[in-house]
């Protein structure tokens, strides 16, 4: 009886080193997201900006990882597609279509999976869905947004009350923070300094870790930390060929004889009444060309913040070098969304189009993932399928998100892999006046049509409460990546274009978005303009005029941005 004991400790003895041992081989997941933080900007992937090598850090983890050029947000504004990476659902699912709707632990699914398979949780960094991300072992998240300089974090543990004072148009108030800290600085330089801390001080070795490390930088206003004020100073950043030439556009857009082009899209200059970028401006920095300056300023801002994140990666990567950290840690970078660099005289994001719908995104796993470039159609809503995947988990039948792992580790698409990605933007002409729509991208054809109506009840904002007009647009990305071109007109198109909404309608029906109660009205006027007959096309030029003539005499509560300094 005591030799089978013996035996029976020896054996269980070796199954408790094989689990821990299968544990032990589970890769660390570094996810890493800034915000704002477009493709265009960053170097590998070889826009007009590469030449400035502004991203040396990032575009080592393109060299030795997959970089995806059709990487894709099914919203593009920061906490829907926040919360569409923590739930894997389209944003007409988790019900989270615009800002300030908050995440219950209980719907953050992500980091609940995670812990089921043995991971230790962290997010340190943006959080931005509100309620805290208790779900997660530690947190060290900004309260909202979060601020620039001497940020204060909501934190794991933390018990004191932080009273921060803040001075905005000439008023100051107080606000207190329960369960908070504040650090000095500037925000990039404390996110990396507070995962280094979490690495060195509350990783648990025994355990595989899954951290999610958010940056606010680069977002607007771009306040970047004053070290970075002479980088690229004397430099010209090239513009790009659409800042002048900002295309066809559609009645949508652009109104019957240009007189929506004011009052749609917030504007790099002066071209919108609201909302540009002249504000940023000093009176001797004024030339003829107000465009080509505020351009000039915009950039040099934007790129001084990627700047920081990229020096700030370049320390976290440093240390995990150093630790031996990096070859079983599965790197992922993104931005959570694109983000306008002046094309089409835009900024910020919240479009369809190319530059604000595609997300940046790099994994690096020497393992199994060997270096290149992949065309595959991701979404947002695949990255925690595909981590969960990695985790050693079976896909949440509650998560619409497919993994990519095959791509990844075969640099082949699965024969059943979708042939197209959804867009919904819901937040109709609010703060930066995109107005409602919806898209469908394949990989060589886009189809937008712009509803114009509000769905999520934009506060009390009187812009959102106009209807602006409905309009469809069509691009061959192969033909015209810049989308330059509105094809829905165009009778070579014809058969693609029906081809394309027969697509684009049973894309609607599949996920589930047809039969939303959260998008009840937008269906509506969807189904009312779907055909866009003659009778759908007088209608909308009706309602072009009105609109026109509703913004022409709104008095907005914003400061005039055409006024030089007005904003500072």
């Amino acid at each position: 009886m005591k030799f089978r004991n013996t035996v029976l400790a020896f054996v269980c003895l070796g199954i408790g080193f094989a689990n821990a041992f299968s544990k032990q081989q589970k890769p660390n997941i570094l996810f890493v997201m800034s915000d704002d933080h477009t493709a265009q900007a960053i170097g590998a992937y070889g826009s007009r900006l590469a030449g400035l090598n502004p991203t040396p850090n990032i575009d080592r983890l393109a060299r030795e990882g997959m970089v995806f050029e059709n990487a894709f947000c099914n919203n593009s504004i920061c906490t829907p597609s926040r919360a569409s990476i923590m739930t894997g659902q389209y944003s007409h699912t988790n019900g989270i279509t615009s800002l300030n709707q908050p995440l219950s632990k209980e719907r953050q699914y992500l980091a609940l999976e995670m812990k089921k398979a043995g991971y230790q949780t962290a997010v340190i960094g943006k959080w931005h869905l509100v309620a805290r991300p208790d779900a997660f072992d530690y947190y060290k998240v900004l309260q909202g947004q979060g601020d620039y300089f001497d940020p204060v974090f909501y934190e794991t543990g933390a018990k004191e009350t932080v009273k921060k004072e803040y001075s905005r148009n000439g008023r100051s108030f107080t606000k207190s923070y329960k369960g908070a800290v504040q650090m000095s600085g500037h925000s990039t330089d404390c996110v990396a300094d507070s995962a280094l801390e979490w690495f060195k001080e509350k990783r648990d070795p025994n355990q595989p870790f899954f951290l999610k490390l958010h940056f606010k930088a680069p977002h607007d206003d771009f306040e970047f930390a004053p070290r970075y004020a002479d980088y690229l100073e004397d430099i010209t950043i090239p513009e790009p060929d659409n800042l002048r030439e900002r295309g066809d556009g559609s009645l949508a857009t652009r109104g019957i004889d240009g007189e929506l082009e004011r009052y749609i899209g917030s504007s790099v200059a002066d071209r919108h009444p609201h909302r540009g970028w002249l504000m940023f401006l000093e009176e001797e920095d004024v030339t003829d060309d107000l465009l080509g300056v505020a351009y000039q300023e915009y950039l040099k801002r934007y790129l001084r913040c990627v700047k920081g994140v990229d020096d700030n990666l370049g320390r976290v990567l440093a240390y995990m070098e150093q630790e031996g950290l990096m070859d079983n840690t599965i790197i992922i970078y993104t931005g959570d969304q694109g983000f306008f660099l002046g094309e089409h005289d835009y900024i910020d994001k919240r479009w369809a189009y190319e530059e604000s719908m595609r997300m940046p995104l790099i994994v690096r796993y020497p393992e199994t993932i060997d270096p290149g470039t992949n065309d595959a159609l991701v979404q947002n809503i695949d990255f925690p399928v595909t981590m969960l995947d990695y985790a050693g988990l079976e896909e949440p039948d509650y998560m619409e998100g497919k993994s990519f792992r095959e791509i990844l580790e075969t640099g082949e698409e699965p024969e059943d892999w979708r042939e197209a990605v959804y867009y919904q933007y819901w937040m109709h002409m609010s703060a930066h006046f995109n107005p409602g729509h919806i898209a469908m991208r394949t990989k060589r054809f886009k189809l937008i049509l712009f509803h114009g109506v509000d769905q999520v009840e934009n506060g009390k904002k009187e812009w959102s409460r106009i209807q602006t007009p409905a309009a469809w647009e069509l691009y061959d990305l192969k033909n015209d990546p810049e989308e330059m071109n509105n094809l829905y007109d165009n009778p070579e198109y014809e058969y693609v274009l029906a081809g394309l909404k027969r697509q684009f309608l049973k894309l609607r029906q599949e996920i589930g978005v047809t039969n939303s109660e959260v998008a009840a009205i937008v269906n509506r006027t969807v189904n009312e303009y779907w055909d866009y007959d003659e009778e759908d096309r007088a209608r909308a030029e009706t309602v072009a005029k009105e609109t026109a003539d509703r913004y022409r005499t709104l008095k907005s509560n914003r400061a005039n941005a055409v006024g030089v300094g007005s904003m500072k």
